[in-house]
């Protein structure tokens, strides 16, 4: 019914509306529905331009597929008209239709996966509120063909099969015509899941199939992301027994590489049937060439490429000219990357989901407000718990985070019977003391407005476990319970809070860490952004201590607010 012709030049709007009102008079349709259709032409149309006008200069070939994305736009709008039309006719007045989670979150999940094995892939939108990050059209179209590459050249295929055998090779065959990276953990729970996202990304931009190697600690995790194939490393994976190897680390990466062929690719005449790329925080100055645009060109024609970082290299990914340009297509918001890839990869296995949900049920449900607080002490001997808690305080006092106690009464004035409101504070440490002392803070004393307030704290291990699965489950259940509310505050330097915020496209307030046994003034600060920070950019060096002299990132890069010499994504109208 609406069909929206423009040209490059300019656009005859008050031609098509004309016909429009031509058609309905004609066909003898209501007003009502001439309002309608006017209406989603105009929601439409500008869309269309924009998509137009983005990418009329762009030096990719992305007609086709914003054609084929332009189809089920319209194809929407269609939809759209039609329950329009039905909703009329049913109650002879057009009355809006009740919302409904977005359980595909804007079209990041494809639907042709099974809910029994996965319940949190279709359920997570129900337990939070809809993100008003929308995924780019590009993406989306880029998810879709990604899925169907790791359906053709995932685990066990013939493609897979035949790439394998051609490791034993002593340089890139190249006939599969798949090429692969394999993730490798390192660190704790939270760098490996901001890790994986890079490596995810990566393999987006440079085409390539993403295999994941966990150990046992990370059984159970996470369902598998992408349709009607896996994304785990086969057991059988003839490298396994290399990873962790010597030989590995200091004659098959990258930087070795580089480094016996006077730091440059171009002298070398083949490439090797796979590498190491080692990105982890204490990489050398060899190993951080990968982030050199020309050794891009190199590192495309070797077919497996093994990943071993614990970091978040996203923001060094915009600093490669090569990728540069399609990383703008794929997120005009700089500042979505995780939000988005986080959402797409990491959802709850059904095991976590059921921590997740019980606890939500249990606490947060009923509640008006959710508030955070994600505790991390990376140095407990520098900051003693009763400093820390008087930190939290202050901040979420300045910032008016928690409800304020009247100290002068023990009753509240107002009746619990009439609107009260309900509170819920989630405390996720490892330490028991803050959950303890905010319980008694608020069992002891009213708060000024009346509010009733629950304190809730799921597990308390009280130290760093390694190698232990049951405690990695906890963590994550922990993470995006916090995604799940409505005010974070969080911890510097931590990860596990990074995840929370980036899946629930929330910007914390950061705690910074107290020097010398004193509270920091501010005791803490909102983020620029809600992306994790890459905390050992190729510009740092660690071992000087050191930031490099005259490194332009470019106007979507700021160092963090947690690490100073750290880089994290934001939109360039951010004001520093």
């Amino acid at each position: 019914m609406c069909t929206v012709i423009f040209f490059s030049n300019q656009i005859n709007l008050e031609k098509i509306i004309a016909d429009f009102k031509v058609k309905m008079e004609r066909s003898e349709f209501g007003l009502r529905r001439l309002t309608i259709v006017v209406a989603v032409c105009f929601i439409a149309l500008p869309v269309l331009v924009m998509v137009s006008m983005t990418y009329k200069n762009s030096t990719f070939n992305l007609s086709k597929e914003f054609a084929a994305e332009a189809m089920v736009l319209r194809e929407k709008t269609k939809n759209v008209t039609r329950l329009s039309t039905v909703t009329e006719s049913e109650n002879n007045s057009f009355q809006p239709t009740s919302l409904v989670a977005d359980k595909l979150l804007g079209g990041l999940l494809a639907s042709a996966l099974d809910e029994g094995s996965c319940i949190s892939r279709y359920h997570s939108s129900m337990y939070h509120k809809t993100s008003p990050y929308k995924p780019s059209l590009y993406l989306l179209s880029k998810l879709r063909k990604y899925e169907n590459r790791h359906k053709r050249c995932g685990p066990y295929t013939k493609s897979y099969i035949k790439a394998v055998k051609e490791l034993n090779s002593s340089h890139a065959n190249r006939t599969t015509g798949c090429n692969y990276i394999v993730w490798l953990p390192a660190n704790v729970l939270g760098n490996r899941i901001v890790s994986l996202a890079s490596a995810f990304l990566y393999a987006l931009l440079t085409n390539r199939v993403l295999l994941v190697h966990h150990g046992t600690d990370m059984d159970d995790l996470f369902c598998e992301p992408f349709p009607n194939t896996s994304w785990l490393l086969p057991a059988d994976f003839p490298l396994k027994n290399q990873f962790d190897s010597f030989k590995m680390r200091n004659i098959h990466s990258h930087g070795n590489l580089l480094k016996n062929n006077n730091m440059s690719s171009s002298t070398m005449l083949q490439q090797p049937a796979f590498l190491l790329l080692y990105l982890a925080y204490d990489y050398e100055d060899h190993d951080k060439l990968f982030y050199q645009d020309q050794n891009q060109g190199f590192l495309r024609k070797v077919p497996w490429l093994i990943l071993k970082s614990g970091q978040y290299f996203v923001p060094s990914l915009f600093s490669i000219s090569t990728f540069r340009k399609e990383l703008s297509i794929l997120f005009p918001d700089r500042e979505t990357v995780f939000h988005h890839l986080g959402r797409y990869l990491f959802h709850p296995s059904n095991k976590a989901w059921g921590l997740i949900t019980r606890f939500y049920q249990a606490y947060f449900e009923k509640a008006d407000e959710r508030i955070g607080l994600q505790i991390r002490l990376f140095h407990p001997e520098s900051s003693p718990s009763h400093l820390v808690m008087k930190q939290i305080l202050s901040c979420t006092e300045k910032e008016n985070l928690l409800p304020q106690l009247d100290k002068q009464k023990h009753v509240a004035l107002a009746s619990p019977f009439k609107n009260q409101t309900l509170k819920a504070i989630l405390v996720a440490s490892l330490h028991s003391i803050y959950y303890e002392n905010l319980r008694n803070m608020y069992w002891m004393k009213p708060t000024v407005n009346g509010e009733a307030i629950g304190v809730y704290q799921p597990s308390h291990e009280e130290y760093q476990q390694f190698g232990d699965n049951m405690h990695n489950v906890k963590a994550w259940a922990e993470m995006y319970m916090l995604s799940m509310t409505d005010v974070l505050v969080t911890s510097t330097w931590s990860t596990f809070g990074y995840v929370a915020q980036g899946l629930g496209g929330l910007k914390p307030w950061i705690l910074f860490i107290p020097d010398n046994q004193t509270i920091p003034d501010p005791p803490c600060q909102r983020a620029m952004s809600m992306e994790p920070c890459f905390h050992y950019p190729p510009s740092y060096d660690r071992k000087a201590n050191m930031m490099l002299d005259n490194v332009d990132h470019g106007p979507h890069i700021r160092h963090c607010e947690d690490v100073s010499w750290g880089l994290k994504l934001v939109n360039n109208d951010h004001k520093s």
